[in-house]
């Protein structure tokens, strides 16, 4: 088990990628755990003025088994991120532009309406779409058909995706006003926030298992 004075040196991919539950944390703490996993918790902390001994207790607090783990082998992780992950993201997506186009609609002159809502996540359901095609076709087989072999598999243009995802989903949570709900807002309205910012954590943690977890196993090999 980590000892609490190691948190703060460590990157935070590296801690969300081995300590369960510790996605959950950076999350509260709105620290990019994905994109941004590659600075240490320290540094992370301080670019977002945060108390890093309050992050390093909540860290601290977790229990190591209190969230389900992913699949360790590689072939298995791939067959848990498609399952988990990918269509998941296929089912609830077209839902929850119909659901923004519609709250946009009857709430059009509501000063806090999420006025172009529904266009971004049309935009990230068609740019998720292609990538994942992408990693289903083309990247994940590589990667089934050597898991274990010297080789590296390119992961560099979708690792770029991952990051304009990123942009995609800081868009929504700044049109949604955090996902932060009106006063006497709708049924409608209540289920877009809720299933939005659904999304939002679905997607962090699908790019997590990919950046942090999946591809280090073959880019690792870039060096050797």
């Amino acid at each position: 088990m980590t000892t609490d004075d190691t948190f703060g040196t460590r990157l935070i991919g590296d801690i969300a990628a081995t300590l369960p539950g510790a996605t959950a944390v950076f999350r509260r703490f709105k620290l990019d755990f994905c994109c941004g996993g590659n600075v240490s918790l320290t540094e992370a902390a301080g670019k977002r003025g945060l108390d890093v001994a309050a992050i390093v207790e909540a860290l601290s607090a977790l229990d190591a088994g209190s969230s389900a783990a992913v699949p360790s082998a590689t072939g298995a992780l791939i067959d848990h991120i498609v399952a988990r992950y990918h269509e998941t993201h296929r089912r609830e997506l077209p839902e929850l532009a119909r659901l923004a186009r519609k709250v946009e609609a009857v709430h059009a002159g509501h000063p806090e309406a999420p006025q172009g809502l529904a266009d971004t996540l049309e935009e990230i359901r068609a740019e998720l779409e292609e990538h994942m095609q992408t990693e289903e076709t083309t990247l994940f087989p590589l990667m089934r058909q050597q898991p274990d072999a010297e080789s590296v598999v390119p992961t560099a243009q979708i690792r770029h995706d991952h990051d304009r995802h990123g942009e995609l989903l800081r868009r929504l949570e700044t049109i949604a006003n955090g996902f932060v709900l009106p006063q006497g807002a709708c049924r409608s309205w209540t289920a877009l926030y809720t299933g939005t910012s659904k999304l939002v954590d679905d997607v962090m943690d699908h790019i997590h298992l990919e950046n942090n977890v999946l591809f280090p196993r073959f880019e690792r090999r870039e060096a050797l």
